[in-house]
């Protein structure tokens, strides 16, 4: 049974949580998948104070420290350590606004050195396989099931936003899609001829199944009609790229940088691939570039004489 100490120190957590939560949604307008992120490391964090007896507003870099410690000894890997650094960091900035903290104590933990881990990718043909060569059923699902891979290897946009795509988003004179990003960041992206007709294919399908009063506006939908979610894009991922690559990884992200690597193996800007992933930063696609040189130079030494 929880002491009385105990059960306020965890009201108090409750609180703050709850209000940090609310911050980050609707002040910094984060996506709800971040939000849930910062919650979890957040709590995680809440805990261990908990179990200490020490409440958030007395809380020091020497508990930070602890807890970091703590998080190493169990194995948690310091890239994951990272993230949860900079969620403490995003949380202490907040309670210093509310003047609930002098210092923002997440900021003098020094973080842990991180390896460089290079992006997994599938090959040219794989994907070739995945798109060409897979008889999609001439249904429904299908359909949906094919434009939903198309998408992603057309325009390397992310799964969640991939999930909130609506019709009203396609500009079909103009061929390209509007895609909403991290931190409601809008961006316009060019779509190939080729999905250009399989949208209008898989909004004729959509309307025989459903009718023209096909629920809103959401762009894929399940065969019940409701919008497609994240555990169901994942699913169809899977069972695709089962049937093409014996990468352990096979996740809507890897798709997401096999388009990057794809569009810089061909001769792409890499500023224009940073505007159209909706990157904040060059730093973040720049990741890509050694993948590519890595090619570039297989490419050298089976074409070089003298490699």
């Amino acid at each position: 049974m929880l002491s009385l100490e105990h059960s306020k120190d965890s009201i108090f957590f409750m609180d703050i949580t709850q209000a940090f939560l609310q911050y980050l949604k609707e002040e910094k307008k984060y996506s709800g998948l971040t939000v849930s992120e910062y919650g979890r490391d957040v709590k995680q964090y809440e805990m261990f104070l908990s179990r200490h007896h020490i409440d958030m507003e007395s809380a020091e870099v020497k508990h930070i420290r602890l807890w970091i410690s703590d998080l190493t000894l169990q194995g948690v890997t310091p890239r994951s350590i990272h993230r949860k650094l900079s969620s403490l960091h995003c949380m202490y900035h907040y309670l210093q606004l509310q003047g609930k903290v002098s210092e923002n104590w997440a900021e003098r933990v020094m973080k842990p050195k991180l390896s460089k881990r290079l992006p997994v990718f599938f090959s040219e043909n794989e994907m070739d396989n995945l798109l060409e060569r897979i008889d999609y059923e001439p249904t429904f699902e299908g359909i949906r099931d094919r434009l939903l891979l198309e998408l992603l290897y057309s325009t390397g946009m992310r799964c969640s936003e991939l999930i909130g795509i609506k019709h009203s988003d396609i500009d079909g004179a103009a061929c390209s899609i509007r895609i909403l990003g991290k931190r409601n960041k809008v961006r316009m992206v060019p779509l190939v001829p080729l999905v250009a007709r399989l949208l209008e294919e898989y909004t004729e399908a959509k309307e025989r199944k459903f009718g023209l009063a096909s629920g809103d506006d959401t762009l894929l939908l399940t065969s019940k009609g409701a919008p497609l979610y994240r555990k169901m894009v994942y699913r169809t991922v899977r069972k695709y790229i089962d049937r093409v690559s014996v990468l352990s990884k096979r996740s809507p992200h890897i798709i997401r940088h096999t388009f990057a690597t794809h569009m810089l193996n061909h001769g792409a800007d890499i500023n224009a691939i940073k505007s159209i992933l909706g990157h904040s930063s060059l730093a973040s696609t720049q990741v890509y570039t050694h993948t590519s040189i890595s090619q570039l130079k297989q490419t050298y030494n089976q074409a070089h004489p003298r490699a």
